[in-house]
């Protein structure tokens, strides 16, 4: 049964958590909504994990407060776990049991009674769109299907939040947006879903987003919000023939506040688009360099990733 309640289905304050000298987890504060998927985004070794494990029950924080359905991490770290799903990025599943007894065994392990186990597994059968391979042996199953089966094998208890790390490291594309839309279903039906993900495209179906660097927050809100932070009519995108030399033609011009690869082409941070965008055209046509594309664009969630953090970098 979700619980129904107002408080926060997970609140951090200025959880740290060091290792001998090393800070892995500096000063975080947040607050994540019940029903919300929540996204925590950063490069390796940011302190994402580190803080889902503290949140799990797993670490005890070094200091600071933090609580999850209620429970206080540091003073009731079994009630947490009998409260919350888990999923790791690696396929933590039986690969010699069948698809149906991987669910049947971890549903006692999460204690659901056998009167209820049946109804659970054809549920879960059922969202993951398991049914016709209810007796596969799990090692047969692609990495798409291994991922909705270990999705379905957290939730058996019908925990309120889901903490998932990672979940669709090495999935296909077709897996993942597929994987994404169970998730959808679940915040649906009122849980939490607390994620952790390198894949930028994945923090576009977050509700909110953080972004984790060196330990610290940096940023934090709705997709949308992060995103206008960049100033929207201030990044344009060009495509040219010579990648290199228009960085170099343009890097110290005035006006032109940043330029990055983005895909096959750069993207270009400016002051004013309007004036900004002759004055490069100008430029590389007297660099002899031929221009297919320039428009202004509406940042992406990678153009915020590598924005905040190169404005970490600089300070550092």
């Amino acid at each position: 049964m979700l619980p129904n309640t107002n408080e926060p289905a997970v609140r951090i304050e200025n959880l740290t958590k060091r290792f001998g000298d090393f800070v892995a987890v500096d000063r975080v504060s947040l607050e994540v909504k019940r029903g919300e998927i929540f996204g925590f985004l950063g490069p390796n070794g940011a302190g994402k994990s580190t803080t889902i494990r503290i949140l799990c029950g797993l670490l005890p924080p070094t200091s600071g407060k933090a609580s999850v359905s209620g429970f206080d991490v540091d003073t009731q770290p079994e009630e947490i776990k009998r409260n919350i799903g888990y999923m790791s990025q690696k396929f933590s599943l039986y690969d010699d049991l069948r698809v149906a007894e991987n669910i049947e065994f971890f549903g006692g392990v999460y204690g659901v009674s056998p009167r209820d186990l049946p109804a659970r597994r054809d549920y879960v059968l059922k969202m993951g769109s398991l049914e016709d391979k209810r007796d596969w042996p799990t090692r047969a199953l692609s990495g798409g299907w291994k991922q909705r089966l270990a999705l379905g094998c957290a939730i058996l208890h019908q925990p309120p939040i889901l903490f998932l790390d990672e979940p669709t490291s090495g999935v296909d594309p077709i897996a993942r947006r597929s994987f994404w839309e169970l998730i959808y279903q679940l915040s649906s039906a009122g849980h939490t879903i607390f994620v952790t993900t390198h894949y930028m495209d994945e923090a576009e179906y977050c509700h909110r987003v953080a972004l984790m660097y060196g330990g610290r927050i940096i940023a934090l809100g709705s997709p949308d919000e992060l995103k206008m932070s960049l100033g929207v009519g201030h990044l344009l995108n060009l495509e040219c023939s010579d990648l290199l030399g228009s960085m170099t033609a343009l890097e110290k011009k005035p006006g032109i506040l940043d330029i990055a690869v983005f895909g096959g082409g750069l993207h270009v941070k400016v002051e004013d688009a309007a004036h900004a965008i002759p004055e490069i055209w100008a430029t590389l046509q007297a660099a002899g360099i031929k221009v297919t594309a320039l428009d202004s664009i509406i940042p992406s969630m990678e153009d915020v990733f590598v924005s905040l953090i190169e404005n970490e970098e600089k300070a550092a």
